[in-house]
C-alpha cells in the first residue's frame, strides 16, 4: 500500500488542523493505521492509531484529550484531527500501516511497515 499525508500547515497556538492519509494499492481496511511525527533534532514519536474496523482508537499521552484518529475504509481515507494545538506540536506528521488481520496496534516505529512521505504542521504566532 501507499500512503500520502497532507493537511499540515502553520496554525497559531489554540488553533485546529486535520491531517489526512490517502492509502493506494490495496484495500486500506487491511491495515492498522498510525500516526507519528518527528520535531527537528528529535526521534519520530507515536501519536495515535487505530486499528484496520475503526473499532480500536490509541493515543500517546500528549494526544489524549485533544487529538482524534478516525478512518474510512470506503474511501481509503485516515485522518487526525488535532484541536488546541500547542508549539511543541510543532513536527513533521507520518501516517503509518501495517497489514494485520486482528485488533492489533503498537506505538513502536518499526512496527510499521508502511509510511507515508510526511506533512508538516508549525505551530506558532
Amino acid at each position: 500500500v501507499q500512503l500520502q499525508a497532507s493537511g499540515g500547515g502553520l496554525v497559531p497556538p489554540g488553533g485546529s488542523l486535520r491531517l489526512s492519509c490517502a492509502a493506494s494499492g490495496r484495500p486500506f481496511g487491511l491495515y492498522t493505521m498510525g500516526w507519528f511525527r518527528q520535531a527537528p533534532g528529535k526521534e519520530r514519536e507515536f501519536v495515535a492509531a487505530i486499528t484496520w474496523s475503526g473499532a480500536n482508537t490509541h493515543y500517546a499521552d500528549t494526544a489524549k484529550g485533544r487529538f482524534n484518529i478516525s478512518r474510512d475504509n470506503d474511501k481509503n481515507m485516515g485522518y487526525l484531527r488535532m484541536n488546541s494545538l500547542r508549539p511543541e506540536d510543532t513536527a513533521v506528521y507520518y501516517c503509518a500501516a501495517k497489514n494485520t488481520p486482528g485488533e492489533y496496534y503498537s506505538g513502536s516505529t518499526f512496527w510499521y511497515d508502511y509510511w507515508g512521505q510526511g506533512t508538516l504542521v508549525t505551530v506558532s504566532s
